[in-house]
């Protein structure tokens, strides 16, 4: 039976889509951009975390490594040189301080999970939503998974980064897809490549392709752009992306402020962090500025929508 990796559910969400929604989170993503929300969720096998606030320093899972791994000597507790990923340490971990960051999880096993907040969506207007990582890495998991939803009456909406076969997508995914989020971070492809790690060509090959098809098809297709203070909220990606619109008929579209909460789940997974905790990046987006863009968006004839 085919199998994906899943990293968390979110249920009972009002930010991931219209309505109250479940949201299943892939694991595996072919970007690296260096702000991701969900850092947990680029690696395509499972990690081991350590989560520091909750550790009540038992040396239960010191004594349980089989390749003396974990020490308080080591600066993220755990030494990923050393580290097998057996997992030995989850299990003896009394207060869940270490985690194993994806399982592996079917079609009837994830349906279980979303299944039971179907009255919820049903009062909402809401459904689930697929997200990552990116979902569209298992292209024929992922079209199953919806063609189930489907069936049980539940409303579909994927997120995705852009990076796939667009005649795989056409005809494995977009039959069972009601909402599609689409990110457009940057226009141009260096820009794109320097902090996402992959040129955007095919991106924007891709969302263009979708866009022409959501006007005579029945889904919805919503760009979104992270608003990554000094990077992607540039006076000329901005002008940038407002001209991609204009030359594309695109009316509407999402500005997602920057929030810093990702970069605690670095620590968590021993990953240094290179940026100063006065850099902007770090904090919370500058509500006038948001405001400032939103308007600026309006202003070249581009609604600003939830999602």
């Amino acid at each position: 039976m085919q199998a994906a990796l899943i990293f968390d559910f979110k249920h009972n969400s009002l930010e991931d889509g219209p309505g109250i929604r479940s949201v299943v989170f892939f694991k595996g993503c072919p970007l690296d951009c260096i702000w991701c929300q969900n850092p947990e969720s680029k690696n395509v096998s499972s990690e081991l975390w350590w989560e520091k606030e909750k550790c009540i320093d038992c040396g239960e899972c010191i004594k349980v490594c089989p390749e003396g791994a974990i020490s308080n000597s080591n600066p993220y507790y755990i030494d990923r040189s050393l580290c097998t990923l057996c997992f030995e340490c989850v299990e003896v971990c009394p207060s869940k301080a270490m985690n194993q960051v994806g399982q592996e999880m079917n079609v009837e096993e994830i349906i279980g999970q979303v299944i039971k907040y179907k009255s919820f969506f049903d009062r909402s207007g809401g459904g689930v939503t697929l997200s990552g990582g990116e979902p569209t890495l298992s292209m024929e998991f992922t079209s199953i998974l919806l063609k189930r939803f489907k069936n049980e009456g539940i409303p579909t909406l994927v997120e995705t980064a852009g990076l796939f076969n667009f005649e795989l997508f056409e005809s494995l995914i977009l039959p069972f897809v009601d909402i599609i989020y689409f990110d457009i971070k940057f226009i141009d492809p260096i820009q794109h490549k320097q902090y996402c790690g992959v040129s955007n060509e095919l991106i924007l090959e891709n969302f263009i392709k979708l866009h022409s098809k959501s006007q005579v098809e029945d889904f919805e297709l919503l760009s979104r752009t992270p608003l990554i203070p000094g990077i992607t909220d540039s006076e000329t990606n901005i002008q940038q992306i407002i001209e991609f619109y204009n030359e594309h008929t695109v009316k509407k579209a999402v500005l997602l402020p920057n929030n810093p909460a990702w970069i605690q789940k670095l620590e968590r997974s021993g990953q240094h962090i290179i940026f100063d905790t006065d850099d902007p990046i770090c904090k919370l987006y500058d509500i006038e500025k948001e405001k400032k863009l939103k308007r600026y968006f309006s202003d070249n004839g581009i609604e600003i929508a939830v999602g």
